[in-house]
């Protein structure tokens, strides 16, 4: 079939034509073309394959042709079927072929050999493997024969035919077979072709020439009816040819197979005979072999028992279960009318702190005073019977069991509520250790045979023995024995390493989580009682100092009025110095002492301020816990005023009592001052309240002093020591302390620090904003003058200006350092102030910090660009994520990794040391700086 072969296509081009196929021939009429394809053919217009001029069509241009010597793979498929077609197009695409007739099948498909150069296409076809190579029964050889046999046959025929033909009488009898050769057919042709033969109506021969052509037409059909028994006789032997080749292959096949089985047997014998020798060699030392494996497993088995692991089979989750079923803490029978009294004395409390008249007072406090007997009755009965129930001890050892349990089982699962589930896992702890019994048991029965065996052979071995044993006489089989005992031991070792099966998991897993929540139960009650106990005992050591005893504001008065008599002692002292230093008869030694005696009554001054905070202190202090009537009772105290303020504003400090400095350079809106406290510099930043204005500001002063006072110096927030007023002018003046020369612009004008030292500094002012943050206080005015590097390690958050909102603080022109802008693109865009904002300030501080001098571009959304700046890679990112719309908070800055590094990093001893104050720098301020103007170039000494 054409399906089952290689078609050769030849593109039809001017060249073949005149080359290959026509041989530059005469022109002929059109024709139609066979289109022949790699494995099928069809017949279509010519127009389809290839333009050809009409004067080039010409009839038998396209014939069916097939490589010779090839076939296709039984198992080749479509892909590969057409990439076979591409491959042998390529071939003979716009070439010259050279085309050598090989053979003719009777489907007149021509066999060929083609060739374009010296390249025979078949052979390449066949190497790229698209076709295997093929000798059909009736090879080139023999078709080449048979075409000789066919040509000389004729050569012999072709006389003794001219000689019969002319003769009369002869012309259709006795014709001889006579093979033709192809070659010679159109000579006969041309020697046929001159002669006619004219017929006449009745179709009797009209001359000689007619004969001689008939005659010829009979030779003719003679021959084609030979060439067809010839092509007959040819297609038998080349179908028994393909059935010999066929069965020859399977033969092959055949004895393929019989020496791969026979491979097989070898291989096989060769294992039988190596298993042999192997088990000849085992059986020589069979005995010390097996001796050695039982001792060795029962030296495993003795330590395991030793050790008790075999018998543990939940056993510590047994403990677990009786632990927290027995023994454990249960609730204090005073605990309920205890938390039930303290909601009450609670409420008492908060009913005589609002209060704010008089006359109902005294009776709210007598009804204070009953409810708070019963509580100290209650709190003592509670304490006794707390102290009977080891609290601690349980709690420690409920504490050390989850951890153990956890360590063992992990993750606890949902359960719910019924004690089921424990006398499960004690049912099926109960079976398996009975189970595990049984097979320890049987391997001491075993053991104990096996003992007793080798007992008996002993006396059959003993030669110092008188008496005569009989083998015959041993009881039991030794090899039975061994066996048993090695059966044995391995069971109860399998069954010491054993995993339990998904049921017996999930009855384990439920008894633990059930253990783990009654432990969390318990643990949870523990913590209430300790805590409640605490409070008691606590309520218990003050109540016996104040129960029916009220507090005084006595020592408060007696020391308001020393201050009273110091201040106007100090004040005629003031006096005094100025008439002298304005007298015509100025002396310095009196001028000396005057000023001493001014030093040491300010110094005893302070002190007895200092004393009155502490007495306000434990007034507050009292106030909250104990008696919130003091305010009302002694209200020329101003504990109020003193408690509003958060422990910061003081009646007696007046800004005129203290020697200060006024800070000219720095004023130019808000009064600065500088003095000098008990050796410590302090600044007093002035700011201008009315009367509605007053409240607010004491109000914010308060709120950040007490976000400070959580933490104190760990806090990284600049302390405020006292909030005093004037009396001759409408100003509260806010002390701080005072170190100047370490801001971050005066350091970064001065030396600016390294990258270790940024680090540093940074991570402070991040905690100082977590402080700020975590007390729901937003900074909002986060810049260059009001951001400390202390010693140029410690980083310290300033103050604020507390007559503005926080919206205001965020507009101000002080938002700004060199070139880049510190507000962030919400605010720009009118949203109010936020952490996030403030977290944007700190990113702009960063980068300034890091990109020392380097020069940097604006985004449209006013944030610096960063990629473009050379910086620590880690450094970098923090500050990206500080830039985006969901910038990082504080507290996740402080974890970043790049502060971590600066943990590891030591500082050099030299920053360790306090720097030399550098000069202050002469740079005009604006009025807007008002943030700016309290503590530019300055920075505070937080361990003041």
């Amino acid at each position: 079939m054409i399906s089952e072969h290689l078609r050769l296509c030849i593109c039809l081009w001017k060249e073949i034509f005149s080359i290959v196929v026509l041989g530059g021939g005469e022109r002929m009429s059109p024709c139609q073309v066979l289109y022949i394809d790699y494995g099928n053919s069809e017949i279509i217009n010519r127009s389809e394959i290839v333009e050809i001029p009409e004067n080039l069509q010409y009839p038998s241009v396209a014939k069916k042709y097939r490589l010779w010597g090839l076939r296709l793979p039984a198992d080749q498929n479509l892909n590969m079927f057409d990439q076979g077609k591409t491959f042998l197009g390529s071939l003979v695409f716009e070439k010259a072929i050279k085309v050598r007739q090989k053979a003719k099948q009777k489907d007149d498909t021509i066999l060929v050999q083609a060739e374009c150069e010296k390249v025979d296409i078949g052979e390449e076809v066949a190497k790229a493997g698209f076709a295997e190579k093929y000798r059909s029964p009736g090879s080139t050889e023999d078709v080449e024969k048979r075409e000789d046999a066919v040509q000389n046959q004729c050569k012999k025929m072709r006389a003794p035919a001219q000689l019969w033909v002319n003769k009369p009488g002869h012309a259709l009898c006795n014709r001889p077979r006579v093979f033709l050769d192809p070659v010679a057919a159109p000579a006969r042709n041309e020697v046929f072709a001159g002669n006619r033969m004219i017929l006449t109506k009745d179709k009797t021969p009209a001359s000689a020439p007619v004969l001689n052509r008939g005659l010829a037409c009979v030779r003719d059909q003679n021959l084609a009816e030979e060439n067809d028994i010839f092509e007959e006789e040819k297609g038998a032997h080349r179908k028994e040819n393909l059935n010999l080749l066929r069965r020859q292959k399977e033969l092959e096949l055949e004895v393929e197979h019989l020496k791969g089985e026979l491979q097989i047997i070898n291989q096989e014998k060769e294992a039988s005979r190596k298993r042999a020798e192997h088990l000849e060699e085992t059986l020589h030392k069979y005995i010390g072999t097996k001796m050695r494996d039982l001792a060795a497993n029962v030296k495993v088995l003795k330590e395991i028992r030793h050790a008790k692991k075999s018998a543990g089979f939940g056993e510590q989750l047994s403990q677990a279960i009786k632990l927290v079923t027995e023994g454990n803490i249960t609730v204090p029978c005073s605990l309920e009318k205890l938390q039930k009294l303290w909601t009450e004395y609670d409420l008492a409390q908060e009913v005589i702190r609002l209060c704010e008249n008089v006359d109902e007072r005294d009776e709210l406090i007598t009804k204070r005073n009953e409810v708070q007997q019963n509580l100290y009755s209650v709190v003592k009965e509670f304490i006794l019977e707390v102290d009977q129930l080891f609290i601690c001890e349980r709690s420690n050892m409920l504490q050390e069991l989850s951890v153990s349990l956890e360590m063992i089982y992990g993750q606890v699962c949902e359960v719910n509520d019924s004690e089921e589930v424990f006398q499960q896992f004690l049912k099926w702890k109960c079976a398996k250790i009975e189970e595990f019994i049984d097979i320890r048991n049987h391997t001491d029965a075993a053991l104990r045979i096996l003992t007793d065996l080798f007992s008996s052979i002993l006396k059959c071995f003993d030669l110092s023995s008188e008496a005569f044993s009989d083998i015959e006489e041993v009881p039991g089989n030794v090899d039975e024995a061994l066996k048993e005992a090695e059966l044995c031991i391995c069971k109860e070792l399998k069954t010491d390493l054993t995993e339990h099966d998904e049921k017996e998991k999930g009855i384990i897993k439920s008894a633990y989580s059930k253990v783990m929540q009654k432990v969390c139960q318990e643990q949870d009650l523990i913590t209430v009682i300790q805590k409640t106990y605490l409070a008691s005992v606590e309520f218990k050591k003050e109540a016996e100092q104040w129960l029916n005893r009220t507090p005084n504001s006595d020592n408060l008065l007696s020391i308001k009025k020393a201050v009273k008599s110091l201040k106007a002692q100090l004040r005629w002292k003031l006096t005094e110095k100025n008439n002298t230093e304005e007298s015509d008869d100025y002396s310095e030694l009196e001028i000396t002492r005057i000023k001493e005696e001014i030093a040491a009554l300010r110094n005893k001054l302070l002190q007895e301020i200092y004393r009155e905070q502490e007495e306000y202190e434990k007034l507050a202090y009292l106030v909250q816990k104990w008696f919130p009537e003091l305010p009302l009772l002694y209200p020329e105290a101003g504990i109020l005023s003193y408690m509003n303020s958060g422990g910061l504003l003081s009646h007696s400090l007046e800004r005129d009592l203290l020697d200060a400095e006024p800070m000219k350079k720095l004023s130019t809106k808000r009064p600065l001052v500088c003095s000098e406290i008990q050796d410590q510099k302090v600044l007093l930043k002035g700011y201008s309240v009315d009367v509605s204005s007053e409240a607010k500001v004491i109000e914010r002063v308060a709120k950040y002093h007490r976000a400070w006072d959580q933490q104190k110096e760990k806090s990284s927030l600049l302390q405020l020591l006292f909030l005093l007023f004037c009396k001759s002018d409408p100003l509260v003046y806010l002390m701080v302390p005072y170190y100047p020369g370490a801001s971050l612009t005066a350091v970064q004008a001065d030396a600016p620090l390294t990258l270790e030292e940024t680090l540093k500094v940074m991570k402070g002012v991040a905690q100082g904003l977590q402080t700020l943050h975590g007390a729901n206080i937003v900074h909002g005015s986060l810049h260059g003058n009001n951001v400390f590097a202390v010693n140029r390690k410690q980083g310290i958050v300033g103050d604020f200006d507390f007559t503005k909102s926080e919206e205001q603080r965020a507009a101000a022109d002080t938002m700004v350092i060199g070139t880049l802008s510190l507000v962030s693109p919400e605010l720009k865009m009118g949203q109010p102030a936020s952490p996030a904002s403030d977290m944007y300030a700190y990113g702009c501080l960063l980068f300034w910090l890091c990109i020392q001098n380097q020069e940097f571009g604006i985004k449209e959304d006013g944030t610096p660009e960063v990629d473009a700046v050379g910086m620590d890679d880690k450094v970098k990112s923090l500050i990206l994520n500080l830039f985006r719309c969901d910038r990082l908070t504080a507290e996740q800055v402080l974890r970043d990794d790049c502060f971590l590094l600066a943990d590891a990093i030591p500082v050099p001893s030299q920053l360790g040391e306090e720097h030399e104050p550098p000069k202050e720098h002469d740079s005009e301020k604006t009025d807007e700086e008002e943030d700016a103007v309290n503590s530019e170039k300055n920075a505070v000494n937080p361990t003041q």
